[in-house]
């Protein structure tokens, strides 16, 4: 054994198995392995660090800390062979070793640069400049990126199919319409705290991305029903929507995108306060392949609706109520009993849902595949009733919380004692 592995470069693994075999094993390892495989021998360091063997690299999981003449020599050694990195988190990072790194990996492909505030529009200028190749960015929170950084990928990028700029507060609708033009093949837009963006914006989307199936609008507080109506229009091959905290949207944009959108597989309208019942029901007959909803705050909505998704939604898997205080025991009867909930329903969440009591969670023990249950502040489920359906599911997690009971204060004016979360705190 020793002979075999021995740190001599005349070892016999490297005598029998020739350059090339070995090279095809390395390039299963991963960073970490590869950066130990290197220090064995000589022989081992040159097929350890070969460009082709790093193709790949998230550093991520590996060490965040770097400089920036790291990414330099990463870029150095990897050259074109190098096609998907993530610089996720690496906060020292700059736009000079940006810079390097994009005239000597001309072939990326996935760039991931979340969380590199130093990162700013001269790094969108090189991407632009040396990487015609690359099909996904990630820029979440480089928050010093504006409309220049949006033109400048539309005048190079041109295959460009995803780009996050979540947080990216400097962007209005004049650096999205340069983005969209110049780069058609967008397929996913993640816009998530873009709070300057507003319903002009999403009418250039529509102009200019027919192929768009992903589009996030989180926190995008100007946008209105306007806006996305027409993007309903233009994107008929939307299947995963975000409007959490779009306080301002109606029914009328829940219409638009079952009239429009029938493919539509996620859908997250958290906080969307003024969503009804009417809404949902034309949705639900439209769009027969939902997935996945998160309803939180949705606090107009009643069984109502939970009646016409488990008429007209097969597929639901996934489903926040959390906050939809109108929900009742008879809603979740009907889910619970129609094909999605025998057959498709992993995960529920019940969330300060006040009129949900353990009757409810008689009626999910046929979720045959319920993985998880959220209770927190159901104040009418008891722990008999989620003893009960732990029972009958062995395999769901329940996670529910119930407030101790508070001790009156004490006989003759004494100091008032405090119950257990009070002392824990």
């Amino acid at each position: 054994m020793i002979q075999v592995f021995s740190n001599n470069d005349e070892a016999l693994i490297n005598k029998k198995l020739p350059k090339e075999l070995l090279l095809r094993i390395f390039s299963f390892l991963d960073i970490v392995t590869l950066c130990r495989c290197a220090q064995v021998s000589k022989a081992w360091n040159v097929l350890a660090l070969d460009g082709s063997n790093w193709q790949k690299i998230d550093l991520f999981n590996f060490q965040t800390d770097i400089q920036g003449h790291v990414v330099e020599n990463i870029s150095k050694r990897c050259g074109g062979f190098l096609k998907q990195l993530s610089l996720r988190g690496c906060l020292s990072v700059g736009d000079a070793a940006m810079k390097t790194f994009a005239q000597n990996c001309r072939n990326i492909e996935n760039l991931n640069l979340n969380g590199c505030t130093k990162v700013t529009d001269s790094t969108c200028n090189s991407l632009s400049k040396f990487c015609s190749k690359l099909k996904h960015l990630d820029l979440t929170s480089c928050v010093t990126v504006s409309n220049s950084a949006l033109k400048m990928l539309s005048e190079g990028c041109h295959t460009l199919e995803t780009l996050n700029i979540s947080w990216c507060d400097q962007i209005t609708k004049y650096g999205l319409e340069a983005l969209v033009r110049g780069c058609g093949a967008l397929s996913s837009l993640f816009l998530r705290g873009c709070t300057q963006l507003d319903d002009e914006a999403l009418k250039h989307i529509q102009n200019h991305c027919p192929e768009l199936v992903t589009l996030n609008l989180q926190s995008c507080m100007k946008i209105t029903d306007e806006g996305l109506v027409s993007i309903c229009k233009g994107c008929p091959k939307l299947q995963n929507l975000c409007i959490s905290g779009c306080t301002n949207i109606t029914d009328l944009s829940l219409t638009a995108l079952g009239l429009n959108c029938s493919g539509l597989q996620i859908l997250e309208a958290a906080r969307c306060s003024h969503l009804t019942d009417a809404g949902f029901t034309v949705l639900a007959r439209n769009c027969h392949e939902l997935e996945k909803m998160d309803l939180d705050e949705c606090v107009l909505i009643t069984d109502s609706t939970l009646v016409q998704l488990s008429i007209h939604c097969p597929k639901l898997q996934a489903l926040t109520l959390s906050y939809c205080e109108l929900i009742t025991d008879d809603g979740i009867r009907h889910l619970s009993s129609s094909s999605c909930g025998q057959e498709r329903l992993q995960v529920i969440a019940l969330d300060n849902c006040p009129l949900i009591t353990d009757i409810t969670l008689e009626h999910l023990k046929s979720c045959h595949n319920l993985q998880r249950i959220e209770l927190y502040d159901c104040q009418q489920i008891s722990r008999v009733g989620i003893k009960r359906i732990r029972a009958h599911l062995p395999d769901v997690k329940v996670h529910a919380y119930f407030a101790p009971v508070t001790p009156p204060p004490s006989v003759g004016g004494g100091r008032q004692r405090l119950c257990k979360c009070c002392i824990i705190l």
